[in-house]
């Protein structure tokens, strides 16, 4: 049995709906409640952590954030790697994508410090799954489970194990009077499916600004390729169209989404 249990924080419908679960005693709280700041969420993301995260102490669930020691998306000292999938065009005609850093460096890593800092405080050894870490994957994104990579952790999906999906988290948000976040990703993320880009633009402000500063700022970072956020291998702000572009008001018609995934 697990000696020391950590739910996994990311701020999206899942893993709010966890712990809105467990602060309203309806599944088992866990030890602790981490949450990975990449630093480079949507502004409606922070917005929402600080406004949820009070409601959650008040009620017993402390949320301790933690951030990774590599934070910049381009490490000049790593020979200018870069940390996230961006897509690549090769000079020489075979295209890719990056090896993904950022997972690793800015959520794994800063978790896996303050399981081992809490550990050390209660004494604890890395014995076979002497620690629980809770996701919150839901049902309908089973294929995303993964087994640790080390032998003290060991992974738990309560949202799996009971067949909730993400529609039915939202349904039990809003029957017990609480917001319903938006998707947790970062502003740039290379996952974005076609309707994220385009909300994301639609919307505009500092998250927009931020993502296409990024694109702009990876082009030329890996000799021989040239690198872009965005799978048609095009600037961001070429690459993603929306009706408001040519001065028309936003279509009322949903866009197709392609396939994809987030971190959280």
């Amino acid at each position: 049995m697990s000696k020391l249990t950590v739910l996994s924080m990311g701020w999206g419908v899942q893993s709010f709906t966890l712990a809105a679960m467990m602060a309203l005693d309806e599944i088992p709280r866990t030890d602790l409640v981490l949450h990975a700041d990449t630093t480079f969420e949507r502004e409606s993301t922070y917005a929402f952590a600080e406004r949820m995260t009070p409601w959650l102490g008040e009620r017993g669930v402390r949320v301790q954030t933690v951030v990774g020691k590599r934070q910049e998306v381009v490490q000049e000292e790593w020979g200018h790697a870069v940390m996230i999938p961006a897509y690549t065009e090769s000079l020489t005609g075979t295209d890719g994508q990056v090896r993904r850093q950022c997972t690793s460096e800015w959520k794994i890593a800063p978790i896996r410090k303050a399981i081992r800092a809490e550990m050390a405080t209660r004494g604890l050894k890395t014995s076979p799954g002497v620690v629980e870490v809770v996701t919150g994957i839901s049902y309908d994104e089973f294929q995303r489970m993964r087994d640790s990579d080390v032998k003290y952790i060991s992974h738990s999906y309560p949202l799996v194990d009971r067949r909730i999906k993400r529609g039915d988290c939202i349904t039990w948000l809003e029957d017990h009077g609480l917001p319903v976040p938006e998707k947790s990703s970062c502003t740039f993320c290379p996952y974005h499916n076609v309707k994220s880009w385009k909300q994301l633009k639609r919307e505009g402000g500092a998250d927009w600004a931020e993502a296409v500063s990024v694109d702009n700022n990876i082009r030329n970072k890996r000799p021989g390729f040239v690198l872009y956020l965005h799978a048609s291998r095009l600037p961001l702000d070429q690459a993603v169209k929306i009706p408001e572009d040519e001065g028309a008001t936003q279509l009322g018609l949903e866009d197709v989404c392609d396939s994809g995934f987030c971190w959280t």
